[in-house]
């Protein structure tokens, strides 16, 4: 398993930033698709990446891995490039989506924004999809939400993982953080993958891997840190949620953020008990020990209360 492996021809992965979700062009004969559309605030960038590699081709399909806004983000701006463009989304959040409900969506709880999107059809989990003249599997893969897929090629051992899988780890089980249980499933999407021993995966973010045993190793571990201790997992998702603010905002004062988090319901949840979750933590305290840990790993840095991210 090295780096070496040939990847697919038909396949481009147009790898993005961390804030938005890479975006992974299907190209065939008769249908271009795409998978995934990245953060609403690089909408723009999208279409135009997009327009740069089919210059005279239409983009006929649109699938979505999960309805987290830096994966879907894009959907409609594309929507009103491509005015054929049908789009398919887990079924688990089909009714939201039609009726529009960004509180279900999760997009208020964790202060992320998406513009309100249509679908088409719902993804045939368990079953599989044409897309670019090719079969894929779609499976589903719960744990870092319960409506998550990841999307397999059998014919090129190939798997579009989402956020359920990286070269280093997996997204934020976001389903802990509601006080659901969702550290199994993962465990569960992880062995899912294992079984299907892809030559290629493409992660959500950072770049296509050969080596899914060695990451699988590093997830497992990973998983294994915060089933034993949840709380590592809440301070985890605090920084990263902080994180992902700043990814939108470089630059703040400390005040704004924590104006932020008081109006982001996960937030005030997770700095509460940021320390310890059995002390009770001031929510302004709580964003002032994120901050700390996250300059020690460089993350950020603060200076005369203006916190900039790096």
């Amino acid at each position: 398993m090295t780096d070496r492996l040939a990847f697919p021809s038909h396949i481009r992965v147009l790898e993005r930033g961390w804030l938005s979700s890479n975006n992974v062009l299907i190209q065939g004969d008769d249908q271009c698709a795409l998978i995934d559309s990245g953060y609403f605030l690089h909408a723009e960038q999208t279409v135009a990446l997009l327009a740069s590699v089919l210059p005279h081709a239409p983009l006929d399909v649109l699938v979505n891995t999960h309805l987290h806004s830096d994966h879907c983000g894009g959907n409609a701006a594309l929507q009103v490039a491509y005015a054929q463009l049908q789009t398919h989304i887990p079924p688990g959040h089909w009714a939201q989506v039609c009726d529009w409900d960004a509180q279900a969506l999760g997009y208020v709880a964790s202060g992320q924004n998406c513009p309100r999107f249509a679908a088409q059809a719902c993804l045939p989990v368990g079953g599989t999809l044409q897309l670019g003249g090719v079969e894929w599997q779609v499976h589903a893969a719960p744990g870092h939400d319960p409506h998550a897929v990841v999307l397999f090629a059998p014919d090129s051992a190939t798997l579009v993982s989402g956020d359920a899988l990286w070269e280093r780890g997996f997204g934020v089980v976001f389903p802990e953080l509601a006080g659901v249980s969702g550290f199994d499933a993962v465990a569960d999407t992880l062995d899912l993958i294992e079984r299907l021993r892809p030559t290629w995966v493409i992660p959500g973010h950072g770049r296509p891997f050969s080596d899914w045993a060695l990451a699988l190793d590093a997830a497992r571990a990973r998983l294994d840190a915060f089933a034993r201790d949840p709380a590592k997992h809440r301070r985890h998702a605090a920084k990263v949620l902080v994180k992902f603010r700043l990814l939108q905002v470089p630059q703040m004062t400390r005040d704004a953020l924590v104006s932020w988090c008081a109006a982001t319901p996960f937030m005030g949840e997770l700095l509460a008990g940021y320390a310890a979750p059995s002390v009770p933590t001031d929510l302004a305290a709580g964003v002032d020990r994120v901050l700390h840990d996250l300059e020690q790993s460089g993350s950020v840095r603060v200076e005369a209360g203006v916190v900039y991210n790096t």
